[in-house]
């Protein structure tokens, strides 16, 4: 299957006023696969009931939770990882720096082995 794409007209990045508009390949992102989605794909391929699958799934984004909010590393397999991280105002001393220094918390995901597989056959088209 293959992954596609569309044209979209940018500008430069990084040049102020915009520069030279050229146009770019972008992923087209017009579908999704919900949770509800990929009970049912996998009630099919197993021998366990969409009930359960659901059960499971919910508690692993609860788990997942609960581990980033303690501070630790999220492993998901094959599937990848997820991590906190955060941006925080500098200040002169170490002393200085405190839970309030910190201004933004957002989360970074590392591909796993199939997502990085994934990633290095994809073929794409154009629509």
């Amino acid at each position: 299957m293959a992954i596609r794409i569309k044209v979209v007209k940018r500008p430069q990045p990084g040049v102020a006023g915009g520069g030279v508009k050229k146009f770019y390949a972008s992923p087209v992102h017009d579908r999704e696969v919900s949770l509800d989605s990929l009970t049912k794909a996998i009630e099919k391929i197993s021998t366990v009931n969409g009930a359960d699958i659901r059960a499971v799934l919910y508690a692993m984004v609860e788990e997942a939770v609960a581990g980033l909010s303690d501070g630790r590393i999220v492993r998901l397999g094959d599937l990848g990882s997820l991590r906190v991280t955060i941006s925080s105002e500098g200040k002169d001393r170490a002393e200085e720096v405190t839970a309030a220094s910190v201004k933004k918390m957002g989360f970074i995901f590392t591909p796993g082995k199939r997502l990085r597989e994934m990633r290095d056959a994809a073929k794409f088209t154009k629509v």
